[in-house]
């Protein structure tokens, strides 16, 4: 299961890199889940084709997540914006008041340097 939902994340961010004939495949195979079989069918190519095709794209989606990183770094963003949520509900006091000492607004705007840094990189 984990195999699949890393598949459909790689494609989600890396899809429109591949072919239309790719991206069709790999839908089948990831969103709609159907078999070699199946996909061999529909698209008229072997089973060992679809199989192919299928190690390929995931081997591509792959190296371009190696070299740009988006889900990673997206992965750390997405982390960074659930600390500050966190460190922000936090400092709500029981009349609602938002109370920010100078060492959670240093930790806040630490963390905020930090995620935009990574988008600069």
């Amino acid at each position: 299961m984990e195999k699949i939902v890393e598949q459909g994340i790689l494609l989600d961010f890396y899809g429109p890199l591949l072919t239309e004939h790719q991206q069709e495949i790999c839908r089948a195979a990831v969103y709609e889940d159907l078999s070699l079989a199946e996909i061999a069918e529909q698209y008229g190519i072997t089973r060992q084709g679809v199989h192919d095709l299928l190690k390929r794209c995931d081997h591509t989606l792959r190296e371009y997540e190696n070299k740009l990183g988006l889900i990673e770094q997206y992965r750390a963003q997405t982390e960074g914006l659930e600390q500050v949520r966190e460190m922000l509900a936090s400092a709500v006091s029981e009349d609602g008041e938002i109370r920010l000492d100078a060492k959670r607004t240093g930790d806040l705007m630490a963390l905020i340097e930090q995620m935009t840094g990574a988008l600069e990189e």
